[in-house]
């Protein structure tokens, strides 16, 4: 019985390691220029709005968003209830903690970290990210923290936004990339466009 469960464990990581190795580079292709065009939209914003030292609307928690939305299309963690909620959440919970310790307090960022994960967990808007948009709200600039709840809305849910729409675009463009994957709403565009790939192949 234990020597079974040992070659099912096996067998079952083998299958795991040849899954995520193997490489579809149409398919990485479409993961680059989707990172790439939505952080780039959100960059070319910062450009023409702010000069170089003042990055407000490129804050680094998309950078992590990136990595899931386009990279890991059919994670959970992904999908546009997590990407947006979780980061409007988290940015919420952290600029609250910011306005209610004091400035270069050591304990709000961990604290607003702790209660992003909370907050995205009673929301069901689990976004990894989403805890260094809430740190950001607590150790930024002064540019940042004067922004005050506006941080919530502009960077943080203006960006999500941007990187959704991309990525309802990049990550329908085949037939073998279906986004979102675990949304009970699907767009009517998004299934419009996959009735096209369908009926094109």
């Amino acid at each position: 019985m234990v020597i079974k469960k040992i070659k099912n464990g096996i067998k079952f990581t083998r299958v795991v390691i040849y899954r995520e190795t193997l490489v579809d580079y149409k398919e990485k292709g479409w993961s680059f220029l989707g990172a790439f065009i939505g952080l780039g939209i959100i960059s070319l914003l910062q450009k023409q709005s702010f000069n170089s030292t003042e990055n407000l609307f490129l804050i680094g928690s998309f950078g992590a968003s990136c990595v899931l939305v386009y990279g890991a299309i059919h994670s959970p963690l992904a999908q546009p209830r997590c990407l947006v909620g979780g980061h409007l959440v988290s940015a919420l919970i952290g600029v609250t903690i910011a306005k209610l310790t004091p400035d270069g307090c050591w304990f709000a960022p961990p604290l607003a970290v702790a209660f992003s994960i909370i907050g995205m967990q009673f929301t069901r808007t689990l976004h990894p990210p989403g805890g260094a948009t809430s740190m950001i709200a607590t150790i930024g600039s002064e540019k940042v923290k004067s922004l005050g709840y506006w941080y919530a809305l502009s960077p943080v849910l203006s960006g999500a936004i941007i990187l959704l729409l991309v990525a309802l675009v990049f990550n329908n463009i085949t037939a073998h990339r279906k986004y979102p994957t675990h949304s009970r709403l699907t767009s009517p565009l998004v299934m419009v466009w996959r009735r096209i790939l369908k009926h094109d192949n």
